[in-house]
């Protein structure tokens, strides 16, 4: 297996779930220090590079099926938020998120891709967010990007399909990661938050994980082109009042 952007919170957390089922996983990211945690806190096997650098990522793809072993599971957790207005996100800031979301989940597929096409074999997960399902202010920027992630989703488990190779997405909403903690470290927020999900909490990291996990799993066989809401039911709405507010 190999988790990228597997220094995240939420990488990190698939890294761990795999690692404690017996799976060898090779964990990639740019942040060095952070990488080598994760490998010592997982037992993970840790390549640095930026996924958005074609050509060394091919390359520590090449290490690692050489080093590691082959890989029959990818699972891309690379991401950004940006939660701001249309108007007030540059072009520099958009094309930044397209990229951090989008093309390095191209690239990552594109390399991988023809190893798992000569095997005939292999699952890949990317991620999307809640945004893309229910409209939420000021996430036009980041619900763009995981639109198209979603749409590469359907169409690469269409054409791969033949090859046996599955292709799934988890679509969380908010998730306790370093990523996010801006929009969960502060008491008030965090109760804003809570109160919106019906399950009445935000996200925990190994909430997502298991679901990329099931989807790398055998038990996901017959699963494929989907896109999974891990969301405390936040798709299907806002929580209504409590009873007595």
């Amino acid at each position: 297996m190999a988790v990228v952007g597997g220094s995240g919170g939420i990488g990190s957390a698939v890294a761990a779930r795999l690692t404690a089922g017996g799976g060898t996983v090779a964990v990639i990211a740019r942040d060095a220090e952070r990488l080598h945690a994760t490998a010592a806190a997982t037992g993970a096997v840790p390549f640095v590079a930026d996924v958005l650098d074609a050509a060394a990522f091919a390359e520590t793809v090449e290490r690692i099926e050489t080093e590691v072993g082959e890989i029959h599971g990818l699972v891309h957790a690379v991401g950004s938020i940006i939660i701001r207005p249309l108007h007030a996100v540059t072009l520099d800031d958009f094309r930044a998120t397209l990229d951090r979301n989008v093309t390095s989940a191209f690239i990552a597929m594109k390399t991988v891709m023809p190893k798992m096409m000569r095997r005939r074999s292999g699952s890949v997960v990317l991620f999307s967010t809640v945004a893309t399902s229910i409209a939420l202010p000021n996430h036009e920027a980041i619900a763009a990007a995981k639109g198209a992630v979603e749409g590469l989703v359907r169409t690469a488990a269409l054409s791969y399909s033949r090859y046996g190779i599955r292709v799934n997405a988890v679509a969380p909403a908010l998730t306790r990661t370093p990523l996010s903690a801006s929009f969960w470290q502060n008491e008030k927020a965090l109760a804003v938050s809570e109160a919106m999900h019906p399950l009445g909490r935000i996200g925990e990291a190994d909430d997502i994980a298991a679901a990329v996990c099931y989807f790398l799993s055998t038990e996901a066989g017959w699963t494929t082109g989907q896109i999974l809401g891990v969301d405390g039911g936040l798709s299907i709405g806002m929580a209504p009042p409590k009873a007595g507010a």
